[in-house]
């Protein structure tokens, strides 16, 4: 499929409306976006509007008529919470991106990024993987809720990008860290679970950290900061139909991670493996050479 739109670089003076400004992810954005310039910031916290509701997104978008939206609300989690709350990361994902992109488009908004997460690729998909690896095989059952709301958003931008000439992108950025993330200890990704619970450990003198899996599966990471300025990056010079994926090239053991957070934190029992509790993909590397070849590189 072609691409159908020219991109242009966003106007500074544009008002953009970032979804999720207090998350991991949108607050990263918001503070790029700041340090490029852009002063004409909107932001809503959830209690100022519910984004899975339809009727008032479709009054925020009548009365703000944002120039570009960076949609990075999303109900998010580890293994544990897409196992306990399934209803939720397909229902509340599905409301928040339908509502979001449609009164984006229907409100005249000029250029709109979708971003998702790695997770839409199935489970042995071919490594480092490619973007034309989506849709080709059956997703880790795990977390399979948050990923079919996810490649909705693709496929969303993509018919709205073909039915009316939108210029919607969709980003895939691989796991993520830095600040403003979360560390609750059910439902926190693996990088912050494990820094909260060495943390805890060496506060409370425990004898050991017991963590789930053999600690064999590989994982790649990228700090937050980088995802905002590869976003930055892509409303300003990428107009394309296919999503672009986000990550760092570099790929870590749970092993190397769960050693390296350990020593770090200065924790000095025991590290234990708890093979009884999945391990989830076995390898999960991202092929950058798409956005590498637009002329983005991490810098951290």
């Amino acid at each position: 499929m072609a691409d159908t739109t020219a991109s242009s670089e966003m106007e500074k003076s544009g008002k953009i409306f970032v979804a999720g400004h207090r998350g991991l992810v949108g607050s990263a954005i918001v503070r790029k976006l700041q340090d490029h310039g852009f002063k004409n910031l909107v932001l809503r916290t959830h209690s100022e509007l519910d984004l899975t509701s339809q009727s008032d997104v479709e009054s925020f978008f009548a009365t703000e008529k944002p120039v570009y939206v960076i949609l990075a609300a999303a109900k998010v989690g580890g293994i544990h919470a897409n196992n306990t709350y399934p209803a939720d990361f397909i229902g509340v994902n599905l409301q928040i991106q339908t509502n979001v992109i449609h009164s984006a488009y229907t409100h005249g908004v000029k250029k709109l990024l979708f971003l998702g997460s790695s997770c839409i690729y199935p489970k042995f998909a071919p490594q480092p993987i490619p973007e034309s690896a989506l849709l080709t095989g059956p997703l880790e059952p795990t977390n399979e809720w948050y990923a079919i709301a996810k490649i909705a958003g693709i496929k969303m931008c993509q018919a709205y990008r073909i039915q009316h000439q939108w210029d919607a992108i969709s980003g895939m950025p691989t796991n993520l860290y830095g600040p403003n993330d979360n560390f609750h200890p059910e439902n926190s990704h693996v990088l912050p679970a494990l820094m909260r619970r060495f943390h805890e450990a060496k506060a409370n003198n425990a004898d050991e950290v017991v963590v789930w899996g053999s600690g064999s599966p590989l994982r790649e990471f990228l700090h937050v900061d980088d995802l905002a300025d590869a976003c930055v990056f892509l409303m300003d010079r990428y107009s394309g139909f296919e999503h672009v994926n986000v990550g760092s090239g570099v790929e870590v053991t749970i092993k190397e991670l769960a050693e390296l957070v350990k020593e770090v934190v200065g924790f000095k029992g025991k590290l234990v493996w708890d093979c009884t509790k999945p391990d989830g993909t076995p390898r999960k590397l991202m092929d950058n050479s798409k956005l590498a070849s637009l002329g983005w590189t991490p810098k951290i």
